[in-house]
């Protein structure tokens, strides 16, 4: 049957089988990565070595070689730590953990057969690519209409890219990161004053509308569809502190401004091992009523809100149930595993039907698009597939053309709109 066609599907069997295709043939657009459009240069993350050498099996490594100190790694090549990885993950035991699955079905995605004697191979599968032709390669590969970065403009190397005025890929459109400028606000205020902006690192005079007028000027520059933080589990607002003052006297306001949602994204514990650097945070239950308190105080404000805890998704789904203007979306980083992602799925269609977004891929190496969409697409169809049959059971027999819909509302459409994009 044709995908245009409408017509009921009054079986299980047939309600399924389309399901998982209209599933998979539905772009997806990623409303979050780190990932970097060609024009930002180095930033931009690809090939094996990159894949392998990701904060997720830099810390699985040293768990299975407990001799290997982070110094140790760390002074090697790039090169040299993808093959230690190799060896000890893939050839010394089985690469059973999800980050081990993932670089699988990236070599079978990109028709690289798995070698157990190196990676050379695979190395050079890629190694003729622009980077331009491999973002095409990618997202055609990924079924991905479009992607978010992350896009702080604190970073030297970042800015210094932005400010070339780039030409930057349609289909990569920029988030404007607020960590550092919320959380390490006495480190920022001297820099913005440096650049010309009249605030002050205790707060006073005119600092909340100086530092609305940096953003602005940087909204301006990038055009973002949202701001993005990242914040630590014990944050609150309000309190008594500077991150607390500028989120309601700075970021609130702006974002009503400009009509920008906030995403945030609570529960991350920087800094738990430190020697493994990046590899090294972790996660904490985090408190979730100053959200609430956001979107009950400012209801013309929106907020985008993934959390980093399991212990926090039921309280996160039942605060969406409350307020309309909270987007709940994805299964972020340690929560990014199949066993997880369809108990929140389940939970999330449960309690908030399909106004939600389920998934976004976090992905820092462009070539993990490949493995985090083709991971998630089974599952949803799985556990979506359950709901339909639970509707078809009650006399309600989904048509073709509402699954369509619904599922591009899932993978894209609830996410635009509420961007206003």
């Amino acid at each position: 049957m044709s995908a245009c066609e409408t017509r009921p599907l009054r079986t299980e069997g047939e309600l399924r089988a389309y399901l998982a295709a209209a599933i998979d043939r539905t772009p997806v657009y990623d409303l979050h990565t780190h990932l970097y459009a060609p024009c930002f240069g180095k930033l931009l993350l690809y090939g094996v070595d990159d894949l392998l050498t990701y904060h997720y099996l830099i810390a699985e490594v040293h768990r299975a070689d407990p001799t290997l100190r982070p110094a140790q790694f760390y002074a090697l090549s790039q090169p040299e730590q993808a093959d230690l990885i190799w060896r000890r993950l893939f050839i010394e035991r089985l690469p059973v953990s999800e980050a081990c699955r993932g670089v699988l079905t990236v070599f079978q995605a990109l028709g690289i057969a798995p070698d157990r004697g190196g990676l050379a191979e695979a190395r050079a599968a890629v190694a003729h690519y622009t980077p331009e032709a491999y973002v095409d390669k990618i997202l055609s590969a990924a079924n991905v209409s479009g992607v978010v970065m992350t896009n702080d403009p604190l970073d030297d190397v970042e800015r210094a890219v932005w400010a070339q005025g780039p030409a930057i890929d349609p289909r990569f459109a920029a988030a404007l990161r607020i960590d550092t400028f919320l959380l390490k606000w006495a480190e920022t205020a001297p820099r913005l004053q440096a650049w010309g902006y009249a605030v002050e690192a205790d707060c006073r005079g005119r600092t909340a509308a100086e530092a609305r007028r940096w953003l602005g000027d940087w909204a301006d520059r990038m055009s973002p569809v949202y701001l993005a933080a990242s914040m630590p589990p014990d944050f609150r607002v309000p309190a008594e502190t500077a991150s607390a003052w500028l989120v309601e006297q700075v970021i609130v306001p702006f974002c009503a401004e400009r009509g920008l949602p906030w995403a945030v994204m609570p529960g991350v514990r920087r800094g738990l091992n430190p020697a493994l650097g990046q590899a090294g945070d972790g996660v904490a239950k985090a408190d979730l009523e100053w959200v609430e308190y956001l979107c009950r105080t400012y209801p013309e404000n929106r907020f985008m809100i993934t959390a980093l805890a399991r212990e926090n998704q039921h309280e996160l789904a039942v605060s969406a149930r409350k307020f309309g203007n909270l987007l709940p979306f994805g299964c972020w980083w340690f929560l990014n595993n199949p066993s997880l992602i369809e108990e929140l799925t389940r939970l999330r269609l449960e309690l908030l039907g399909l106004t939600m977004v389920p998934q976004h891929s976090d992905c820092r190496i462009l070539d993990q698009l490949l493995y985090k969409w083709a991971h998630f697409r089974p599952i949803l169809a799985q556990v979506l597939g359950d709901k339909l049959a639970d509707t078809l059971r009650a006399g309600w027999a989904p048509t073709t053309a509402e699954i369509d819909r619904d599922v591009e509302r899932l993978l894209s459409r609830n996410f635009l709109e509420f961007v206003g994009r």
